[in-house]
């Protein structure tokens, strides 16, 4: 593909009211596709993920990943010059995105009622832990808050135990692709209609659309259906689980399909029609045995890979369970560009995750860099609202304008 080809968002324009994480991930997507990624960060602190560790020479390498190819704008909020700068810039831009706290931009005559009155082809997404149009709307809240109330956390864990977190930050993850999904359909509604429009994203509501069958089961049993947690072995089918291998630990999920093979990869193929095991659910009934049964075959061998090769082979579906460690140096993760090194003006070069979405007609990577705070004043208020010098000089002296030493 030609290097000379337009970024997918070449020409569009974001203000991007974001910080730490869930927004951040929809802006810095959208920057990946070339959109011009306004951050605008409150003085004189900005971005509060700018101290989160790991810091290196004074650089927070999680800001880094999450805010590159980002232009920084920092203003003080608490001034009347810095709201009117704000709102100077919204007839200049396509999209504004916010995950501030409940009330915060209504306070300061920034919510989508406002601002459409400026831009009325204006797209806002508000991402937040419960949505802001809701009952709960009042409630400030976090990952882990928005997996407890999902109903996420009660189906992680043993059944005899607590419920538990998922160790990454999945309620951010997916609430911010999936405000970058609704800006892309947004974008596209808005160049067939004319249509400005507003998106609210609740990280609630994006990890409770993740229930597969929980929710439908349970109501169309009449809660005969009671769904619950069930540690590292699917209660209703087998094997479907996470088993002890050689060296670590093996994924192995076989429906009634793969069964057979299952039964042949072990050298057991009179398990086929052994009555113990005809069925997912008299497997899941027998399922201790079984599980035996597969982890001494497991055992049999010098390694996990050897382990995989055979089942591969016999065509079962199964993985290993590996750590960050392991994936930073694996073939995969290198093949598919998803462990990548990227510069930065202070570090070098850093490693973070890569883009996810592998598209065709993609031009190559754009090289992109995290904005140092407030980098970006002079040029963004110079070609959007045409300010000089001078008057920009006074916004700095009036305290309205901040920047990091660099």
């Amino acid at each position: 593909m030609p290097s000379a080809q337009p970024a997918m968002l070449a020409g569009v324009t974001v203000l991007d009211f974001t910080q730490y994480l869930a927004g951040p991930t929809a802006t810095r997507l959208m920057a990946e596709l070339g959109a011009d990624i306004i951050k605008v960060e409150q003085a004189p602190g900005g971005d509060p993920s700018r101290l989160l560790p790991f810091r290196k020479n004074g650089r927070s390498i999680y800001f880094i990943q999450q805010n590159r190819g980002k232009k920084s704008v920092c203003i003080d909020f608490n001034r009347p010059e810095g709201l009117a700068l704000v709102r100077a810039l919204i007839p200049h831009v396509d999209v504004v995105i916010e995950n501030y706290g409940p009330g915060v931009l209504e306070k300061r005559g920034l919510d989508y009622a406002t601002l459409r009155q400026l831009n009325p082809r204006l797209i806002m997404c508000s991402i937040s832990a419960f949505g802001r149009n809701s009952p709960l709307s009042h409630l400030t809240g976090y990952d882990y808050i928005a997996q407890a109330f999902s109903g996420i956390m009660h189906m992680t864990g043993d059944p005899d135990g607590p419920p538990r977190f998922v160790g990454v930050a999945i309620a951010d993850g997916i609430a911010g692709v999936s405000a970058f999904a609704a800006l892309g359909y947004a974008l596209l509604h808005r160049d067939r209609t004319g249509q400005g429009q507003y998106i609210d994203i609740s990280m609630v509501d994006a990890l409770y659309h993740m229930h597969s069958v929980e929710v439908q089961m349970f109501v169309a049993s009449n809660g005969a259906y009671k769904p619950m947690r069930f540690g590292i072995h699917h209660y209703m089918s087998c094997p479907q689980g996470v088993f002890k291998g050689p060296q670590g630990y093996l994924v192995i999920l076989a429906l009634d399909r793969q069964w057979p093979n299952v039964a042949r990869a072990l050298g057991k193929p009179e398990l086929i029609t052994d009555p113990r095991f005809a069925t997912a659910g008299r497997r899941a009934k027998h399922q201790k045995e079984l599980i035996a049964m597969i982890e001494a075959w497991l055992q049999s061998f010098p390694s996990d890979d050897a382990a995989l090769r055979v089942l591969a082979e016999h065509r079962v579906p199964a993985g290993p369970v590996l750590s960050i460690e392991e994936t930073v140096t694996h073939p995969y993760f290198i093949a598919r560009r998803m462990v990548r090194q990227v510069p930065d003006r202070i570090l070098g070069e850093v490693t973070i995750p890569g883009f996810p979405f592998k598209f065709s007609a993609m031009s190559e990577e754009l090289e992109l860099h995290a904005p140092f705070l407030g980098e970006h004043n002079e040029a963004v208020l110079s070609q959007l609202l045409g300010r000089s010098p001078d008057s920009i000089a006074a916004l700095y002296q009036q305290g309205v304008l901040y920047k990091e030493d660099i």
